[in-house]
């Protein structure tokens, strides 16, 4: 396969791409959760979690947008299926959470996926020197280690 246009192996690059499709259907699914919980929390918390439950799909979004492009410019071609995704996906999936905590804890479980599919994909991107996509992991990384931490905190656990 030898060298790309973008100066890095052709063969890493390619299975790059196919673990980022991996954690684009991850995400997606992350998003789709973080949909739900928002439309369908209730009780004393609503008005506090329902703008943080947005404010954490909006950037889901933008995410899942950043993953894609990064597959594209890895020469691959990003998936776009409903079908792909659940083939692919790790994150649990949260079905009428209506409850604060199950749908914070929800959150918790679904970067912890997360974040073990992108230290992976750190790793081999290190390898690959491509420092585009180690760029985004490590990124991604030190947001949802924070994210982590502030919805153990707001459940009153420790890290």
């Amino acid at each position: 396969m030898g060298i790309n246009i973008l100066g890095l192996d052709s063969k890493k690059t390619k299975e790059l791409a196919k673990d980022l499709n991996s954690l684009l259907a991850n995400f997606q699914t992350y998003y789709q959760n973080l949909r739900g919980i928002h439309w369908n929390i209730k009780g004393k918390r609503f008005f506090e979690l329902h703008v943080k439950f947005e404010e954490l799909y909006t950037d889901a979004n933008v995410k899942v947008d950043e993953i894609a492009e990064r597959v594209l410019t890895l020469g691959e071609t990003p998936l776009h299926t409903f079908e792909d995704y659940t083939a692919l996906a790790e994150v649990p999936v949260g079905k009428n959470i209506s409850d604060d905590e199950k749908a914070v804890q929800l959150i918790v479980d679904s970067l912890s996926v997360l974040l073990k599919i992108e230290r992976e994909i750190l790793e081999k991107s290190d390898d690959a020197e491509d420092e585009g996509t180690n760029s985004m992991m490590s990124d991604f990384i030190t947001e949802q280690e924070k994210t982590i931490w502030m919805m153990k905190a707001w459940l009153g656990e420790s890290v």
